[in-house]
């Protein structure tokens, strides 16, 4: 059961320190590499097993810092296997980005590149062994007849009439079954262990079904396609995999991977090591529910950046540093807990702090007018593009009589803790100069169209050679040369914290404010011509990435990866 706090159960108590060195994983390897251990003078081998069935997600971000990091740590190789056994809802898309997800996170396999379905060929024949070992039967009941007989957890299962069926018939069967001689669904092999057995995995599962899918490798040329229990642990020991680590929901499935490497005398016996799965705030992890949002349309496809995908989080200005770092910081656990969404946004922060260029952008603008600046006049300013990183140089802005504000800098009566522009006020240009609000014009229906103020020349750069002090400082745009931009401000998918955990179904908890669009905005002339990727810091706004989609150099699609307001560090607190 899943524990929703501002902390996880699983964070290290030095989360905003540096990650941990180790877990229990590692504890583990180490002492099968010690001697007399089980892999003792054995280099440490692991793997990535995906289902290229969808894309990838933070969580299998984890499992990817687990595997690659672990091999890492011990010197040892880590594989990349797709575990393309249902064809069904497989294709060459899902296996692309995959890989494009890998290597965006900083991962290489290097020539270590599989497929199941490069070993269909040996499960083909280690199933026909089980069957000559009298361990694996055909049985003729449908899925769901199998489904009824398998028992509960507190009954025993039925056996199948074709239980008993001599191996002989059962292994000629196969191989007709293999021929394309019976329809879908017509048999399947299960493997003969205990229809008793407490562990439901154990009451003879299916281990080849089949299916007249298309393979997006072998196409036709198979028509029974292993099931993923049994292929899984064969692929293992076909590529000689030391430590299987995968999550917590395949620890009831080891005593089966066990039984089958067992009985089909297989090159290794990797040792299965599980650990909790990630769960995260306001969003759903399911590749199900993941999907429905994709094909429904609910959402701009996989790489919306609204969703937990890898291709989103990067589309919305996610870092590899900051999915790292936050995959690291969250700790390996036995245990299941939920990590808030807000505690990723901190790790997104603290690398866009140090890298981010600062800018000037203004996303709700409303003229400015400076009545006693020079008509005609312009001139500039050099602004350091990263206070956190002098080495990043400096910048020039210009400025004129004419700028853009943020609308909500200006109000027209003072109100108890406002200190930006009212009639009467004094506020700070960034880095120019102080000015003083001498009112407003509005149109017919009363609205604003334009603040006018008074600057003091004595205060270039915004420094106050009286002394007085100045409380509010706002930023700005010189209407002579600032672009118009688009820019999409991006909140929590779901309203609730776990929409998967709730009576009424998981889209009924959408966000309707997960994407607000901005158009008509105005950005600084430093931002002319960018391509994707490139991050920066809207000064008081937010951290924002030029869209990788929409955005092109004539016209500019920005969206916000995080705001400024760092809700996980104050919830520390």
């Amino acid at each position: 059961m899943s524990d929703v706090n501002s902390r996880p159960a699983d964070l290290p108590a030095d989360a905003t320190n540096e990650p941990v060195a180790g877990h229990f994983i590692h504890d583990e390897i180490i002492r099968d590499l010690a001697a007399g251990g089980r892999f003792a003078g054995q280099q440490v081998h692991t793997r990535f097993p995906p289902e290229p069935n969808g894309y990838l997600h933070i969580g299998h971000a984890k499992a990817i810092v687990i595997n690659f990091s672990t091999a890492e740590k011990f010197q040892g190789l880590c594989n990349l296997r797709m575990d393309d056994t249902n064809p069904s809802k497989e294709d060459t898309e899902y296996v692309d980005s995959i890989k494009e997800d890998i290597h965006w996170l900083g991962y290489d396999w290097e020539d270590r590149f599989y497929y199941a379905s490069d070993y269909f060929p040996q499960m083909y024949e280690f199933a026909c062994r089980l069957i000559e070992k009298n361990l694996a039967y055909v049985c003729e009941l449908t899925s769901e007849q199998i489904r009824q007989t398998r028992g509960t957890l507190t009954t025993p299962g039925s056996e199948s009439p074709w239980r008993d069926r001599p191996a002989a018939e059962s292994l000629d069967l196969f191989h007709r079954m293999r021929a394309g001689e019976f329809p879908d669904g017509a048999m399947t092999l299960r493997a003969r262990i205990d229809m008793s057995s407490g562990n439901m995995n154990m009451r003879d599962p299916v281990i080849y079904r089949i299916s007249r899918a298309n393979h997006h490798r072998t196409g036709d040329r198979w028509c029974i396609y292993p099931m993923y229990d049994f292929a899984h642990p064969i692929e293992d020991a076909m590529e000689g995999i030391t430590h299987s680590l995968c999550s917590l929901e395949f620890e009831d499935h080891r005593p089966l991977y066990d039984w089958i490497i067992d009985h089909i005398d297989g090159p290794a016996r990797p040792r299965q090591i599980e650990f909790a799965r990630l769960n995260l705030t306001h969003t759903v992890m399911s590749k199900r529910r993941l999907r429905y949002l994709v094909e429904e349309k609910i959402v701009d496809g996989w790489d919306d950046p609204r969703l937990p995908t890898l291709s989103g989080l990067r589309r919305r200005g996610f870092t590899p540093a900051s999915v790292r770092s936050f995959c690291e910081r969250i700790g390996v656990s036995k245990v299941n807990s939920t990590v808030d969404y807000a505690f990723l946004e901190h790790c997104l922060r603290e690398d866009l702090n140090s890298t981010a260029q600062r800018v000037m952008a203004v996303i709700d603008p409303i003229r400015l007018i400076i009545d006693n600046y020079p008509e005609g006049k312009s001139e500039t300013f050099e602004i350091e593009n990263n206070p956190e990183s002098p080495e990043d140089g400096t910048r020039t802005v210009t400025f004129s009589r004419e700028l853009w504000i943020e609308r909500d800098d200006f109000r027209e009566e003072k109100f108890k803790g406002y200190f930006r522009l009212f009639p009467g006020q004094e506020v700070r240009l960034k880095t120019a100069y102080v000015i003083r609000c001498t009112g407003c014009d509005k149109d017919e229906q009363g609205q604003i169209t334009a603040v006018h103020a008074e600057y003091d020349p004595a205060t270039r750069g915004g420094n106050t050679p009286d002394g007085r002090r100045i409380k509010g400082t706002i930023h700005w745009v010189d209407t002579l040369n600032a672009i118009p931009a688009e820019v999409r401000l991006y909140d929590n998918l779901f309203s609730a914290a776990d929409p998967d955990d709730s009576e009424s179904q998981f889209i009924e908890h959408l966000n309707p404010e997960s994407l607000t669009v901005r158009t008509g905005c105005q950005v600084e002339a430093s931002l002319a011509g960018l391509t994707p990727p490139k991050a920066f810091q809207f000064l008081r706004l937010g951290y924002f990435c030029l869209d990788s989609k929409d955005s092109r150099p004539d016209q500019l699609v920005f969206n916000r990866s995080v705001s400024l307001r760092d809700s996980w560090s104050r919830s520390q607190k």
